[in-house]
């Protein structure tokens, strides 16, 4: 399966503006700091997946990283087709593949922080490596923040080094799929924090910056939805790299992961 050229992130309408910020970690909604960004590629088809997707809903559970999961649709061969999975999806992942100088991918697979993979059924592994990453200087070291304010959907990026996308990954936050058919014929599945689109909205340039989309992007899904903020550079303008900084917010009463 090769990279499709057409792989690119869709813009969507914004505001900028500057704001002060101190520079201190991305923080949750209960007041833990967010220690990283977990990308889990997966697939309904593929029996090796299901205790991933479990350490995946474990790392939604701790609520102190930004984790996302990603259906990929090359699985689909051998008989069942993913419900939730896209070639978006896979495109990314190999976009990742070929960053990490891989000829190729596989799932369960989990990219951390945009620069290094594991396993994603190994959550030890996946904690792990994301404290050493934080040690190592490889964390997220940008603040930013995303809030539900009225029609629209705050977020803000604090000062840092470098230069980074401004990236957007909706997502629902639950769904109990029967597979009927392939290798996880039978079992009722759960899915948490499915990707289902990815948008970039901006570019930041290591200043303060405020985006604006509006929360409806949210709200049409009746409460049922979230999205994550990523600010991830690119080592080419196809090839996405490091993530520096990432939060997330939830449609809801509760607002913020």
């Amino acid at each position: 399966m090769t990279f499709a050229d057409r792989y690119f992130l869709r813009p969507v309408a914004m505001a900028f503006g500057l704001f002060a910020a101190a520079s201190v970690p991305a923080m949750a909604e209960d007041g833990k700091v967010i220690k990283g960004v977990v990308e889990l590629f997966t697939s309904q088809g593929c029996s090796s997946c299901p205790p991933a997707d479990a350490a995946l809903k474990k790392l939604v559970d701790d609520g102190d990283v930004v984790a996302l999961s990603y259906h990929v649709d090359y699985w689909n061969y051998l008989g069942w087709k993913d419900t939730l999975a896209s070639t978006e999806n896979t495109d990314r992942q190999y976009a990742y593949a070929r960053m990490l100088g891989r000829n190729g991918v596989y799932t369960p697979q989990a990219i951390l922080n945009g620069r290094d993979h594991v396993n994603g059924a190994n959550l030890q592994a996946i904690k792990s490596r994301l404290d050493a990453m934080k040690t190592a200087g490889k964390g997220l070291a940008v603040p930013v923040d995303a809030k539900i304010n009225g029609e629209e959907i705050s977020i803000k990026v604090g000062a840092g080094d470098g230069k980074a996308n401004v990236v957007v990954v909706y997502f629902d936050r639950a769904k109990i799929v029967n597979v009927e058919k392939g290798e996880n014929s039978g079992k009722k599945i759960a899915y948490w924090h499915a990707v289902r689109d990815i948008q970039t909205i901006g570019m930041w340039d290591g200043k303060p910056a405020t985006f604006t989309l509006p929360a409806t992007v949210l709200t049409e899904q009746r409460g049922k939805s979230g999205c994550a903020v990523l600010l991830q550079s690119m080592k080419d303008a196809e090839t996405p790299g490091a993530i520096i900084g990432a939060t997330a917010v939830l449609a809801g009463p509760q607002g913020k992961l």
